[in-house]
Formats: C-alpha cells, sequence, structure tokens
C-alpha cells in the first residue's frame, strides 16, 4: 500500500525531493543544528514534523489512516514508500536508515527544509564568529554552493502534493493516499502552510551575520516579528 502519512492532522511542509546541488552534500542530524538555535529547535521539538515519524507506528492517527485506505494496525517504521517524507534524508548521504536508526534524523528536521547540512553548517559557525568579533557579514550565496536550501516551496511540494490527479507538476509515485479528495484538509497552500508555528517552529531574530540573495520565502515579515533567541551555543 502506497504510504506518505501526515504528520499531524494539519501539519504543513516537508520534503523528499531536493535540489540538484543539494545532492552532493551529507546529512546530519539536527543534533548538530540544535547546538546552536537552541530556541528554534525546542519550539520544533513541539510541532508535527517532530511528531511526523510518530504517525507510522501501528494505530497511531488509526481514523485518518483508515480513512485513506490504509491498515491502521501495520506497522509502516520501516516501509521505504513513507520513510522519504516521515524521516530526513532517507536513501541520500548521511541520512535516515532503518536498518541503523538514527534518533537525530526522524521525522521533518531542519535539514529537510534547508538542505543536508554538513558543509553549510561549518559555514554558518566561522560566520557568525566573524560577526561577533568584528561585524563582518557573509553573502548568503556561498550558503547556497554549501548546499544549504533557500527556496522550501518544491520541498514541500514533493511531500504535500504529490498525489495522483496534483496540480503538481513533478507528482510521481509512490503517491501519499492523503489527498484532499480523502479530506478537505490535506490541501496545501504553501503560503499559508509555511506561517504555521504548530507544523514547524516559531521564528526567531537573526543576528545579520548573512547578506544577500538568495533569500527565503517571506524572511522579511518573519523577522519583523520573530522572537529575540537563546544565543548560547555548545561546542561539537
Amino acid at each position: 500500500m502506497k504510504c506518505l502519512l501526515v504528520a499531524g492532522l494539519y501539519a504543513a511542509a516537508a520534503l523528499a525531493a531536493f535540489p540538484a546541488a543539494a545532492e552532493e552534500f551529507a546529512y546530519e542530524g539536527h543534533r548538530k543544528c540544535s547546538s546552536c538555535h537552541r530556541s528554534q529547535s525546542e519550539s520544533w521539538r513541539g510541532t508535527a514534523h517532530a511528531k511526523a515519524f510518530d504517525s507510522l507506528a501501528p494505530n497511531h492517527k488509526a481514523e485518518a489512516k483508515r480513512k485513506a485506505g490504509l491498515d491502521p494496525a501495520k506497522d509502516y517504521r520501516q516501509d521505504a514508500q513513507c520513510l522519504g517524507c516521515h524521516t530526513t534524508g532517507h536513501k541520500k548521504d548521511g541520512g535516515y536508515d532503518p536498518k541503523e536508526p538514527n534518533d537525530y534524523l526522524v521525522g521533518v528536521t531542519c535539514e529537510s527544509c534547508h538542505g543536508p547540512g554538513a558543509q553549510y553548517r561549518l559555514m554558518h559557525r566561522k560566520a557568525g564568529d566573524r560577526f561577533e568579533r568584528g561585524g563582518k557579514t557573509t553573502g548568503r550565496e556561498q550558503l547556497a554552493e554549501l548546499g544549504q536550501e533557500f527556496a522550501f516551496q518544491e520541498r514541500c511540494n514533493a511531500c504535500h502534493m504529490n498525489y495522483e490527479g496534483s496540480p503538481w507538476t513533478h507528482a510521481k509515485p509512490p503517491f501519499t493516499p492523503f489527498t484532499p479528495k480523502v479530506e478537505a484538509r490535506y490541501g496545501f497552500a504553501f503560503d499559508k502552510a509555511v506561517r504555521d508555528d504548530k507544523a514547524m517552529h516559531a521564528h526567531f531574530r537573526l543576528e545579520g551575520a548573512f547578506v544577500g540573495d538568495p533569500v527565503a520565502p517571506f524572511h522579511a515579515e518573519f523577522q519583523a516579528a520573530a522572537k529575540p533567541a537563546d544565543k548560547s551555543r555548545d561546542e561539537d
């Protein structure tokens, strides 16, 4: 049975199709991200994305599964047709492997949206240090060259719009059975979903270490209303 369960009944965005440039880079898991981005990590832990893998367990979201034609009693946690959207980096370098499960790659994590972080994470740390010491900024294009994703919509569509008959032109098997025909709430609108803190995480103030293009969608809007962030970080 084809399977792509939603993380929560109103979950927003997450991602299986990656841009070609990002394919070269390895995944590391959200522990590496949270060593600096504490506030974002703590906010994310309570979201539908963070709990996406839980949906695959037997009898979780039973009624939703039943309506979509799935077996609520089945364990989908090793089903390759589900793992692409319920884990991070499945079948990619450093990504989730059901044979050697890594808790930091379970669910829709930082790298699901921002791209595999083995290279750009180091640039974040170095650029942050330069900015703190002398106010020197770094161009975002350097992050893009190292695999960071700034155009999120296609990553979201790859899971939420990937159903038979979808208006998304890149839809292909394995299709999600959770479609607007099953229930209207499975309709996906990126502009609305990306603003949903219950699906992703709250937005926190960035200090300005990075400048220029590319810029993520709604960056200025989110930063105008962003909360102060915990600036402490772990050494790794």
